[in-house]
């Protein structure tokens, strides 16, 4: 499948790490838009701060760099003028759930027609390996040299809860069933949420000892399972992968435009 098309071969070699699993999930994405057969001048990819971040800068879209936690503020001001497009936003701990963790909630609620792909690695490696609100306890980070105490926020537990209509988890491992994830995800009318467990070997791995890549991946095989199967009623320490809610519920676009023509018609 040639996916070299969607790229911006001039900004190669990339700027992650040896074994990231964010390179994984930008060759993905790729193909689950080469699948669809998405009008590459339809699609808009925009992102924020941070290593998932630099996707937006490698891909041959309309694409937009913007603040630390702000992607969906200007994904939404790019939906609402433009409707038509596919408004992609590639995100990471701190983008999605720190400091934009406001916009994450009420870009849920409202369900406008938009996709973020929340590439957790529980840690913020582009600024030297600190903790995030994914990280968990026990954790240890260059912030919290004697583990973390901060729970952390359950992603698909918070979009449910939001109001998302389309929530989905996979990792890195499991690559076909992510590319199947963000397909379905990309032709939901309305927000979706994708969930992707992706590896940080130089910073997470290293400091807790999980190995280097292949190893981290292996423990994404070994500690998540489908939803519902019997394998998490046996051990409800599993992380469940799988599409938690797929719903049609009024989308923010089309409800505006109603309420344009009833405003105009009074």
């Amino acid at each position: 499948m040639a996916i070299d098309k969607y790229m911006r071969e001039r900004f190669f070699p990339h700027i992650w790490c040896p074994g990231c699993g964010h390179g994984i999930v930008l060759n993905n994405m790729l193909r689950a838009v080469d699948q669809l057969q998405l009008n590459q001048n339809e699609v808009v990819m925009v992102s924020g701060i941070g290593c998932s971040s630099r996707i937006s800068g490698y891909v041959d879209f309309h694409s937009l760099h913007t603040l630390h936690g702000r992607a969906l503020s200007f994904a939404t001001g790019i939906k609402m003028s433009q409707p038509n497009l596919n408004v992609i936003c590639p995100m990471g701990d701190g983008d999605a759930l720190a400091i934009g963790g406001n916009h994450f909630i009420h870009a849920c609620r409202r369900n406008m027609d938009l996709t973020a792909i929340v590439m957790n690695n529980r840690v913020y490696g582009m600024t030297g390996g600190q903790y995030s609100p994914l990280s968990g306890t026990g954790i240890t980070a260059t912030t919290a040299p004697q583990k973390t105490i901060d729970r952390e926020f359950d992603i698909t537990a918070l979009s449910l809860a939001s109001g998302a209509t389309f929530v989905a988890r996979t990792t890195a491992y499991h690559y076909k069933e992510m590319t199947s994830y963000i397909m379905e995800a990309l032709q939901h009318p309305g927000f979706s949420v994708v969930e992707i467990l992706s590896q940080c070997p130089t910073h997470f791995g290293r400091r807790n000892k999980l190995g280097d890549a292949p190893e981290m991946l292996q423990l994404y095989k070994q500690n998540t399972t489908r939803i519902g199967s019997e394998a998490k009623q046996n051990n409800p320490e599993l992380i469940e992968r799988g599409i938690f809610r797929q719903e049609t519920a009024p989308e923010y676009c089309a409800e505006y435009e109603e309420l344009i023509k009833r405003t105009q018609q009074s």
